[in-house]
């Protein structure tokens, strides 16, 4: 895995939100200053091998030049079962991809996606099928951020 400095300062960067069903996909536009939500993936419960393949392909598709996966801790921050799996599949990735892939503490973006979309009138059906790209786009705009700050 790699940190903050390591993720290239142009060219678009895929941030992920990993869940059990659903993966959220967020793309930041190729300078790096906003995030936007881009797709939502359905993947077999249980079966993070075709989740993988699924992001690879999507990480070749949006010609990706860096990857941020969702860190999902517990709330007083220790690792828990979610955060061993969301290293998995960084280090998978990073592996299969050769780009640099970064974890970004991720427990509050869901809340704040459904914050956002409750401010913007939708849905309950649309917050529900947008939820997890919403949310992929609320972590990787905190590192687009955080990368500003340092900068």
């Amino acid at each position: 895995m790699s940190g903050l400095n390591d993720l290239p300062d142009t060219g678009r960067l895929l941030g992920i939100d990993l869940g059990e069903v659903r993966i959220g996909l967020a793309l930041s536009d190729p300078g790096q200053v906003l995030a936007s939500p881009a797709e939502t993936l359905e993947v077999p419960r249980d079966q993070d091998g075709p989740a993988v393949d699924a992001l690879v392909n999507a990480i070749e598709r949006h010609e990706a030049a860096g990857i941020v996966v969702g860190d999902p801790k517990q709330l007083d921050g220790r690792a828990g079962d979610a955060t061993r799996r969301a290293r998995w599949f960084a280090k998978r990735l990073g592996e299969r991809t050769g780009l640099p892939v970064v974890l970004w503490d991720e427990r509050f973006s869901t809340t704040e996606a459904e914050r956002v979309m409750l401010d913007q009138d939708a849905s309950r059906a649309e917050r529900r099928t947008s939820i997890d790209r919403v949310a992929a786009a609320v972590l990787l705009q905190g590192v687009l951020e955080s990368r500003r700050r340092t900068s």
